[in-house]
């Protein structure tokens, strides 16, 4: 029988919905996370799916592990905890092609693409979805880029190691992207305070004209 789960990487731990997988089947589930976090070690830090099969007639069990998913390794590769809740207006990290190539090369295995081109464009497109700037641009343009061949050098070559003096140039360039969206939501919070404080304001001001007018 196959029991699919997503475990924290090398960090799982007990919980209600794992004994309601595990619990009908009569296996030890200290083993079982002990076993999972023994083979997940090497993912710290990322959601990794996982498949146990068992044998319900010996109560033994085999884990398999499969390549975290792309969001996850690509957090990972820009040392994220987590992507933009508003992908739109504000950038949790700044990556570069190489990155991107990366971890397209890791998950290639794993995706329904023809090519390393289509798995970078995959990883893109995650991007989109977590809010990540790609070479100093929004991910939406890298893929267009990606499509005209801007960078079908870096791609056909399988470059994945950024330069230090490129990792500057990005790190500098985010640097600025962060200070700016810092003072945004500063601004958005002051406006929010001041409606808060206005609206808790009004009864009291209304009793007070009451008063008066008694």
């Amino acid at each position: 029988m196959i029991v699919k789960i997503l475990a924290e990487g090398g960090d799982m731990k007990p919980g209600p919905a794992l004994s309601q997988k595990l619990g009908p089947l009569g296996i030890n589930v200290n083993q079982v996370i002990q076993k999972v976090n023994d083979s997940t070690k090497d993912f710290k830090g990322m959601k990794v799916p996982v498949e146990l099969d068992v044998n319900t007639s010996t109560k033994d069990f085999e884990v398999n592990v499969f390549s975290p998913p792309v969001s996850e390794l690509m957090k990972k590769e820009l040392g994220i905890e987590k992507g933009s809740a508003d992908q739109s207006r504000f950038q949790e990290a700044n990556a570069s092609i190489e990155q991107v190539i990366s971890v397209a090369k890791t998950k290639l295995p794993g995706l329904l693409c023809k090519d390393l081109k289509s798995a970078v464009k995959t990883v893109v497109g995650t991007c989109v979805s977590l809010g990540v700037l790609i070479e100093n641009k929004p991910a939406k343009e890298i893929e267009q880029e990606i499509d005209e061949g801007k960078y079908d050098k870096e791609i056909n070559s399988e470059s994945t190691e950024t330069s230090e003096e490129k990792k500057k140039e990005l790190d500098e360039y985010f640097t600025n992207i962060k200070l700016e969206q810092e003072n945004i939501k500063k601004q958005e919070k002051a406006v929010e305070e001041a409606k808060e404080e206005k609206a808790v304001g009004k009864p009291e001001e209304e009793k007070e004209e009451v008063l008066k007018k008694g």
